[in-house]
């Protein structure tokens, strides 16, 4: 059973301490394949440490955290540019819009999320949409760049069936982690109505830990949970839900 983890920061510090035992047990469960979203230029190097020690597991993408967007955002996109000019990545991302934290930069940015698609079409590579407090902001600019070229992954899905069928519009999947376990989570209330084509796994680690893990460190491994909930929901066996969802991966990313 092989197992696709398609979103978890591995290079946060939060794993400094025991990162190679947590990968070894994620790929112990079947969790073999792990797609590292970008945050910042501060981490870049991070993830490219990552990838030279696990080589046959990690594959990186490159992008700028809407978090992340502040007054030297140019330079920052510009970063994106370099890397994406240089080498192979598989995605560009993590990139969107978050009003949680901060609305004061909206609009750098709607700016920020706007160009990172262009460049993601321009490299032929799907988009990993962060999206929080935002739904609205976001569907705006992808309805802004909607083409057949755009594609890609709808990050922590935690919207309503119909955003959920708005996102799958655009060419998104929906990526479905620990917030599917929660009781106030909700999407468990419709997920099972949206085909499983539609959905791939993620953590989010070192973040967003599932049931029974909840409040502590989020690692790999915990997709198992998430199968397991997935599974129930669907009425299927956990083995199927890990083999679509990581032939959606493979559709995704192209690897």
């Amino acid at each position: 059973m092989i197992i696709t983890d398609t979103h978890a920061h591995l290079y946060s510090e939060e794993f400094d301490q025991d990162r190679n035992e947590m990968i070894q047990r994620a790929i112990s469960a079947g969790v073999s394949r792990f797609f590292i979203p970008a945050i910042d230029s501060q981490y870049t190097q991070s993830m490219y440490d990552l990838e030279k020690e696990f080589p046959e597991n990690i594959f990186l993408m490159m992008g700028l955290h809407p978090t992340h967007v502040k007054e030297n955002y140019l330079e920052e996109l510009a970063h994106v540019e370099g890397e994406l000019s240089k080498r192979k990545f598989y995605a560009v991302g993590e990139i969107g819009i978050d009003l949680y934290w901060d609305k004061t930069l909206l609009k750098e940015q709607q700016i920020a999320f706007k160009r990172q698609i262009q460049l993601a079409k321009h490299y032929k590579l799907p988009i990993v949409i962060h999206c929080r407090e935002a739904f609205d902001e976001v569907f705006e600019v992808l309805e802004s760049e909607k083409s057949d070229d755009l594609f890609g992954i709808f990050h922590c899905f935690t919207g309503t069936y119909d955003q959920a069928l708005e996102a799958i519009s655009y060419n998104m999947k929906l990526g479905i982690g620990g917030v599917l376990t929660y009781k106030n989570g909700k999407i468990d209330q419709f997920l099972n109505q949206i085909d499983l084509s539609h959905i791939v796994l993620e953590t989010d680690a070192p973040y967003l830990a599932p049931v029974p893990y909840r409040g502590k460190r989020n690692e790999s491994s915990y997709l198992i949970p998430i199968i397991n909930k997935l599974a129930e929901l669907y009425n299927v066996s956990a083995t199927e839900i890990a083999h679509i969802t990581t032939l959606n991966s493979k559709a995704i990313f192209g690897i």
